[in-house]
């Protein structure tokens, strides 16, 4: 019997390799053969041809002027005939109607399809960065922040592949996420875009978000063309401003920025866009040491690398080394940049064009650049068929997509506080909601939300609710006190003598703080602190003497330290999305038991941004009296941080083996039981530290996580694989080593030692 099953296996096997082998050398063989395509098709190509592929332009450019949402036919056979741009992006103000979308692309491709001489089509590019979120009737999750928190990386590739499935549907094939930006500046007005501070988040998650978009094969009508960004440094300005410097020694970069996009590109992301900033004095846009000697040299990244907006005249305009606009293309190309978002105008294709008659920029760098993006045309299937195709166009409705929208929003909400158990509410209570987030869409949402800042308060879908409209469909016998109104900066809002007077007639007040939509340059602050008008909202509130429920809907972590011990409970939306105010209500009443933890350490204080992984002498004060020195790790909520409406209890961990070796590993398994009155799911962060190490090593670094359900009353064991890798750094020759020594593994409040032997 023993016999017969192993032989089993033996044949299994092999069936498995001979199966895997078939469809690598398959996959090899489709690439080689659109090579050859590419190859052919560059020979027959002039040097106008090949630049106009290098060219990017906002589809501003080809409509009508004003607030006209045609296409200006005379302006389009400008773009397409005369200037052979190859790529076109964005929307003019405003997010589109698929039908919109159909025509628009479709008139397009017909003019690029049918009056170019080698009818190449164009590339046309959006940010859906959390959802369909530039067409109408398209699905929206919320934003990466939020995501970092559920800790599922399933979700978040389920999420991608939606937004895949409903972008294609609107006829287009080129995405602009996920962000890989590590959230270590919360200052930075991209924070919400961020999977939080950690790499682990970043790259595991970024890459769960590239096979939602690409897994299904690129040519198929439910996958898009994913395009890590912003490579890199973007998230971490010294100053917390939009596209401002980085001061970040390489060792840290190595350390904690690239490795996000190292695995990204492991898992097969088709495009980069580079960072608009400059690192430790370097615009990245004219770096050939990070754009092709790390990018293409270490990382092995094959994909197209396409700019930012306008950040290739930037190197001279803003930057300022490049001494006139044409040495900035000359700069930007030579350094590994494939195609210009130009956007608004066709001075790179003009700039290049005289370059290369010029011999500044080699035919071998065009030809490259052109075809990569001849290639990812290729792959996406647009040679075959350019147009909205029948197949994805039927797949664009589908109930589980709002499912799925609900179930991210609720896994995505952070229950931070919950004094006395005061959450969650009976539904027959008398329920003041106040603040300017009450009644108010686009702090739900935030950037990218039918409109770049995500303000337009009538453009999100009827069917899209408030949190106070949330609130009244959930109320069962209650009532329901709110005076808010949707412009986030009426007074009505933020009036403290309306407060406590409609207080007297509450049980509890719910009070909706945190930030206005916004993004990029228009979200820059210089303090953390919460709005004035705010706080003393809040302050009326807790004065009010009904026990305070603080909803925050915030892009970033502002500072609550003035109020927060007034607050019986805190729970942090984030930007949940268009069902994030139903998940709000489901976990205000109960009806669904929270489950996010914090992605980023929240800052109790402005001048202070101490993260989870610092160093020991980070924290250390004097006179020094712990063994870990953590006294200066006081934010007002710790990385990983996130309350249940149940309970639950660590086991002690039990580890496979106490030594790892080079080529071995090790099964860390603990118990978590959940010792509550009602089922829960919990998400389980394991960490390891590195006791002694040849440059300082951090406190803790995340290195596994997993999210399970426990019921009340049980038991589940988790088990995570230690390998020698995860224990790797950065050494100060720049080279990631796991050095032997002795380590810890943490989870919970548990936790375990262990030593690697080379």
């Amino acid at each position: 019997m023993i016999k017969k099953t192993i032989v089993s296996l033996l044949i299994f096997m092999l069936f498995s390799l001979q199966g895997s082998y078939a469809q690598t050398a398959k996959a090899a063989g489709k690439q080689a053969a659109i090579q050859d395509k590419v190859r052919a098709l560059l020979e027959k190509m002039t040097p106008e041809e090949k630049v106009g592929q290098m060219t990017q332009v906002a589809i501003d450019l080809i409509m009508k002027d004003g607030g006209n949402q045609e296409i200006d036919e005379e302006k389009l056979r400008r773009a397409i005939v005369e200037k052979k741009v190859g790529s076109i992006l964005n929307v003019k103000w405003t997010a589109y109607s698929l039908d919109k979308w159909h025509e628009i692309i479709t008139r397009i491709q017909e003019v690029a399809t049918r009056e170019t001489p080698n009818k190449i089509p164009v590339l046309y590019g959006i940010d859906a960065i959390h959802g369909a979120n530039y067409i109408l009737e398209g699905t929206v999750f919320p934003h990466n922040i939020g995501m970092a928190a559920s800790r599922n990386d399933e979700l978040v590739e389920k999420a991608a592949h939606i937004a895949a499935i409903q972008t294609r549907a609107s006829g287009i094939r080129w995405n602009f996420d996920p962000v890989l930006g590590v959230g270590r500046q919360p200052l930075w007005p991209r924070f919400e875009e961020t999977f939080g501070e950690d790499p682990l988040l970043a790259g595991n998650m970024g890459s769960a978000a590239v096979r939602g978009y690409e897994g299904d094969g690129l040519g198929a009508p439910t996958a898009v063309a994913s395009c890590i960004k912003h490579y890199l440094a973007y998230s971490v300005p010294n100053t917390g401003k939009d596209r401002t410097p980085a001061y970040f020694p390489e060792i840290m970069v190595r350390e904690l920025l690239l490795p996000p996009f190292r695995q990204a590109a492991e898992a097969g992301s088709s495009s980069v866009m580079i960072n608009s900033g400059e690192l430790n004095g370097v615009p990245l846009h004219a770096s050939h040491y990070w754009l092709t000697e790390v990018l293409r040299g270490e990382l092995g990244f094959k994909g197209l690398a396409v700019s930012d907006w306008e950040d290739v005249i930037r190197l001279h305009t803003r930057h300022r080394v490049a001494d006139s606009p044409k040495e900035a293309v000359r700069m930007a190309v030579m350094a590994g940049i494939d195609m210009s978002m130009v956007p608004n105008n066709y001075s790179f294709y003009d700039y290049l064009l005289e370059l290369l008659k010029e011999g500044q920029v080699p035919m071998a760098r065009i030809d490259e650049a052109a075809g990569r993006i001849l290639t990812l045309k290729m792959e996406l299937g647009l040679f075959d068929n350019p147009f909205p195709e029948v197949e994805a166009i039927a797949r664009f409705e589908n109930d589980s997509y709002a499912a799925t929208a609900l179930e991210a929003a609720r896994e995505s909400l952070t229950l931070l506080k919950n004094r006395a158990a005061v959450l969650p509410l009976p539904k027959d209570s008398k329920i003041l909601l106040a603040g300017p987030g009450a009644n108010n869409l686009g702090s739900l949402h935030g950037s990218w939300s039918f409109t770049w800042l995500g303000r337009e308060e009538r453009l999100y879908p009827e069917s899209t609710l408030t949190i106070k409209e949330a609130l009244e469909k959930k109320l069962n016998g209650g009532k329901l006190i709110c005076r808010a109104v949707p412009d986030y900066h009426a007074y009505e809002n933020y009036d403290a003598l309306q407060l406590q007077e409609d207080a007297r007639q509450a049980d509890y007040i719910i009070l909706c703080l945190g930030e206005e939509a916004y993004a990029e340059s228009p979200g820059t602050i210089t303090d953390l602190s919460l709005d004035p008008r705010q706080l003393n909202l809040a302050q009326a509130a807790i004065l009010a003497g009904k026990p305070v429920i603080l909803v925050l809907a915030e892009g970033r972590p502002r500072i609550l330290s003035p109020v927060e011990p007034g607050m019986d409970a805190v729970l942090l939306a984030g930007r949940p999305g268009s069902r994030g105010a139903e998940a709000i209500a489901d976990v205000l009443f109960g009806d669904y038991n929270p489950n996010g933890i914090l992605p980023f350490s929240y800052p109790r204080r402005t001048g202070d941004f101490t993260l989870y992984d610092h160093k020991f002498t980070e924290t250390v004060t004097e006179p020094h009296t712990g063994p870990n020195g953590n006294h200066g790790y006081d934010p007002q909520w710790p990385f990983g941080l996130g309350l249940s409406y149940t309970t639950f209890e660590y086991g002690d961990i039990r580890l496979s083996s106490t030594t790892l070796r080079p080529e071995g590993k090790i099964t860390a398994t603990i118990a978590v039981r959940n010792t509550g009155q009602r089922d829960g799911k919990v998400a389980v962060d394991l960490y390891t530290r590195d006791l002694y190490a040849s440059i300082t090593p951090p406190q803790q670094r995340l290195r596994a996580y997993r999210k399970v359900m426990v019921p009340a009353g049980k038991s589940v064991e988790v088990s995570f694989t230690i390998t020698p890798g995860m224990l790797s750094f950065v050494n100060s020759g720049l080279k990631r080593v796991t050095e032997p020594g002795g380590f810890e593994v943490m989870i919970g409040d548990k936790k375990a030692g262990f030593t690697y032997e080379e």
